[in-house]
């Protein structure tokens, strides 16, 4: 009787772990009718196709982790090296982020005017970061919001009034961007704020000196590469 007990009380955890009746049979060395009568109280373990997933799920989610792990300490140790940055290094950074993100002057439109978008918060701190470097304050922008009608608006409005330092009602008209069915948007959700827009009133020498100072780039970084080529 007691080599009975022990085998059911074995069947019972075979089951528990997944086990089929041929393979807790095969094991113990008993009939598969008296396994069924052992276990049968038990849940019906999952298909091995979905265990088969699970675990490859398990095995793909420690990967991710690793990888995630892997992320951050590369970026936080490319961001140390940063440290601190000079004036001249801010001077050209702001530069160079105005002409890749910057409203331009084209020889068949002439735009000596500085017009800055973007919905980055991050692009937005540094740019005015390099607008208070060069001796512009804040009184002399004029901002607003560009953003689609099925947004929070007036939460957008807030966040970047908030960012700008400023009250709400110092914003311009907010530009309402319609809405096209046939497109597909992914710029959505509670984080979506569109974008801002941020006009240098009386800007045609600020906006020579920047595209100035960007030719400068463009000569030293042309000037670098051949050193470094050599």
């Amino acid at each position: 009787m007691r080599a009975k007990t022990d085998l059911q009380t074995r069947a019972r955890e075979l089951r528990l772990q997944g086990r089929t009746y041929t393979e807790i049979t095969d094991e113990l060395g008993c009939s598969k009718s008296s396994v069924s009568l052992w276990v049968r109280d038990l849940p019906k373990p999952p298909r091995r196709i979905e265990q088969g997933k699970r675990a490859a799920r398990a095995r793909w989610d420690r990967e991710l982790a690793v990888r995630d792990t892997e992320r951050r300490a590369t970026k936080e140790a490319a961001g140390l090296e940063v440290g601190t940055i000079t004036d001249r290094e801010l001077l050209l950074l702001g530069t160079a982020l105005y002409w890749a993100e910057g409203t331009k002057d084209k020889p068949h439109a002439r735009r000596e005017r500085v017009v800055f978008v973007n919905s980055d918060p991050d692009m937005i701190r540094t740019f005015l970061a390099w607008l208070n470097l060069v001796g512009v304050p804040v009184d002399r922008l004029n901002c607003y919001v560009m953003i689609h009608e099925t947004a929070d608006i007036p939460t957008a409005e807030r966040f970047w009034a908030d960012l700008l330092g400023i009250d709400t009602s110092r914003l311009g008209k907010t530009a309402i961007k319609r809405h096209d069915p046939k497109t597909i948007r992914k710029n959505t959700g509670e984080n979506y704020r569109g974008c801002l827009t941020i006009q240098v009133r009386n800007s045609a020498e600020l906006y020579r000196r920047i595209e100035g100072t960007w030719c400068g780039i463009v000569g030293a970084a042309s000037e670098a590469d051949q050193r470094n080529r050599t």
